[in-house]
């Protein structure tokens, strides 16, 4: 089990994978409740206004956006606008030679490459066929499940050393 702290959320995704985000809520000036409220109020326009069962994860995620920018406007100055990369972790392990030692070092150049372009949000994908690249493994095994958490980790650790203002997405 992966110990998070309280600023990420895990969405599950239909086929099984899970999706965590995580982040640092210093950069904002809205506390918890207020998060919470225009979630709820997102929520109740899909569900109510709309009248719809299912919404996908990203279109949510872009009208809650949209919520909270309004008010960060009316609140004073805007921010920049957020840029994202990605990066797959796949690629990553294979330029590595399937070595854990030089994929952390490979990892963290990466890391670091991103965010000299100062965005918003560091993604990455492929973890679970990273993981299983790196172990060596066929199917899915507690070594894999150690290594994965391994990551996620280094990347959180090499995140908030590098920055506190960036938010980290591993899929």
């Amino acid at each position: 089990m992966i110990l998070l702290s309280d600023n990420h959320l895990i969405f599950k995704l239909p086929n099984g994978e899970s999706v965590l985000v995580a982040g640092n809520p210093s950069g904002n000036n809205f506390d918890t409740e207020f998060i919470r409220a225009a979630a709820a109020a997102v929520f109740h326009y899909f569900k109510t206004d709309l009248g719809r069962d299912t919404v996908a994860l990203g279109e949510f995620s872009q009208a809650l956006e949209r919520i909270l920018r309004g008010f960060a406007l009316e609140a004073g100055p805007s921010e920049p606008a957020v840029t994202d990369t990605e990066a797959d972790l796949r690629l990553l392990a294979a330029e590595a030679g399937k070595t854990e030692l030089l994929f952390f070092s490979r990892l963290r150049a990466e890391v670091r490459s991103q965010l000299r372009d100062s965005p918003g949000r560091l993604r990455f994908r492929g973890l679970r066929g990273c993981v299983k690249q790196l172990a060596g493994a066929r199917r899915w095994s507690p070594r894999c499940r150690r290594l994965q958490e391994q990551i996620v980790e280094f990347l959180r650790r090499c995140t908030r050393a590098e920055t506190g203002e960036c938010v980290l997405v591993v899929k």
